[in-house]
């Protein structure tokens, strides 16, 4: 193995399970080469190697982190035989992906707001992922997502890309799937954070967005390759999600994970949306929670999450709702687009000619219409439902 830095970060990425105290701890002090190296010795000379971390770092580390640096370490070691960063890199690089570690110019710079429970390395797959992350929102919620719910998420989805910003989420049933598609119908970026390997996509009943995923945003992880997801590595990747610069609870339970991304995002002082529902509905007791018990903001739109990370004189206003006719739309730029779709459908910039609309308004106001049910999109090509 190289003893290069980047290396030595990519190596403790299987060795210890993202948010292992202990670690961060023995990290802190050493640094992950020579943290390395006192793990290959505390195999071979426990003893000595005891001695000596005590004798290095005692003064600098309390005796309760210290006397669980002791404890892990025999876990660590166990693992030291899948710590081969090249193997690691060689196979993200099998499934089109690439590897950064803190030591790596493209590392984003959201991460570094976690501190201490920054990520040894994340795994990548897709376009450059540090300028995806900058100014993101993220989007979470509930997988069990009501019609109310999904159609939120799709509308706030849909503002959030217009703004040239990316859509965050974990990839899942329900809220989360529901921004990913809304994003990539938009014509926008979006990044699924996983918690399991780059390679194994989960759930697997939303593989199909996977590859939309990956040619309009990034796939991304901070466990190696081949990596199951397990409980545990999806409430400690909920933190990644959070490093968005914002991040809005579109519908969740009254306990959630969702509320967990939303209390990272607080811990790391980002701030937090939540879309409120039906009080009478448990899909959005968890949201109303956020709101009634620890200060989130209340959103109806992507205009209220856009105030959450732009000056207030810089946010769109919205455009009064077009209600004439048999069907009711959100815009006059959606009664025109929708009215620009012949019977046998159109693309894109179709429908912006036919529309005379600009082709920002077009993505915009077709996004809306197929969050709400009344246009459908499928090959590039959008068509009427109602």
């Amino acid at each position: 193995m190289s003893g290069s830095e980047s290396d030595a970060w990519v190596a403790w990425s299987a060795i210890a399970e993202p948010l292992d105290p202990a670690a961060a701890a023995l990290l802190a002090v050493l640094g992950p080469v020579e943290a390395l190296a006192w793990l290959r010795e505390c195999v071979s000379r426990p003893q000595a190697a005891l001695a000596g971390l005590i004798e290095r770092v005692g003064p600098d580390v309390e005796p309760r982190s210290l006397a669980r640096i002791v404890r892990s370490a025999s876990t660590w070691g166990r693992r030291l035989d899948r710590a081969d960063p090249a193997m690691h890199r060689h196979r993200c690089a099998a499934v089109g992906g690439y590897v950064l570690t803190p030591a790596d110019d493209g590392w984003p710079e959201a991460v570094h707001a976690l501190g201490a429970a920054a990520p040894m390395a994340l795994y990548v797959r897709g376009g450059p992922l540090r300028s995806v992350l900058e100014g993101s929102i993220a989007l979470v919620g509930s997988r069990a997502a009501t019609a109310y719910g999904s159609h939120m998420a799709a509308e706030i989805a849909a503002g959030v890309v217009a703004d040239d910003r990316t859509v965050v989420s974990g990839g899942a049933f329900g809220i989360d799937a529901a921004a990913h598609r809304s994003a990539i119908a938009a014509g926008g970026r979006t990044v699924a954070i996983m918690a399991g390997g780059v390679d194994r996509w989960y759930p697997a009943g939303t593989a199909s967005l996977r590859d939309d995923v990956l040619r309009n945003g990034c796939v991304v992880s901070e466990v190696p390759p081949g990596s199951a997801p397990h409980r545990s590595r999806f409430l400690s990747r909920n933190r990644l999600i959070a490093c968005a610069s914002a991040t809005v609870v579109v519908e969740a339970a009254y306990r959630s994970g969702a509320l967990s991304t939303a209390h990272h995002a607080m811990e790391i002082a980002r701030p937090v949306g939540a879309v409120p529902g039906p009080v009478t509905s448990a899909a959005s007791a968890g949201a109303h929670r956020l709101i009634r018990e620890l200060g989130a903001v209340l959103v109806t739109s992507a205009a209220d999450v856009l105030e959450l990370v732009k000056p207030l004189d810089a946010v769109p206003q919205p455009v009064d709702p077009d209600t004439t006719g048999p069907i009711a739309f959100a815009s006059r730029e959606q009664r025109a687009a929708y009215d620009a779709i012949p019977r046998g459908g159109s693309a894109l910039d179709q429908i912006s000619t036919e529309g005379s609309l600009e082709l920002g308004d077009t993505r915009r106001a077709l996004a809306g219409l197929v969050a709400a049910g009344k246009v459908s999109y499928e090959g590039g090509i959008y068509r009427r439902i109602l």
